[in-house]
């Protein structure tokens, strides 16, 4: 399995870092072809949703599922655990938010598997993760 990290500081509170970075929906406007379908309220623990990346019939289902849910708190860290319930893109994501000053810092990890993708190809998947998905944060943060 890939296991990547990307981390970030924001001038945002961490209330406001967390609700940006846990609208499922937004990631579909900032990870390159991808889009999101959110099942029900789409926030909390059992929340359903799948990001469909690809481009018209040559694309996949990464279904997901919210299995923890702590947002940030006086004096409490926020916490979101993902796990990937696809047969093409397992594993697991994490959100962290944290204050740090006057603002945040988000740390976003993750450990994926793809399917039929040789494990010698998990540093490259990585350090491809890694880099996306930090872009993704940095987009998020930003309000696009």
């Amino acid at each position: 399995m890939a296991l990547f990290r990307a981390e970030r500081a924001t001038d945002l509170a961490p209330a406001e870092a967390w609700r940006r970075v846990t609208d499922w929906e937004r990631h579909g406007r900032v990870v390159p072809l991808t889009r999101v379908t959110v099942a029900g309220a789409g926030s909390g623990a059992g929340t359903l949703f799948t990001a469909r990346s690809g481009v018209g019939p040559l694309g996949f289902d990464d279904p997901m599922e919210v299995v923890l849910w702590r947002p940030p708190d006086a004096g409490r860290d926020g916490l979101c655990r993902l796990v990937k319930r696809g047969s093409f893109v397992t594993g697991w994501a994490e959100i962290e938010v944290r204050g740090e000053g006057g603002g945040a810092r988000v740390v976003w990890r993750e450990e994926l598997r793809v399917r039929r993708l040789p494990r010698v190809l998990d540093p490259l998947l990585a350090r491809a993760g890694a880099r996306l998905f930090g872009r993704a944060v940095d987009g998020l943060l930003a309000g696009r």
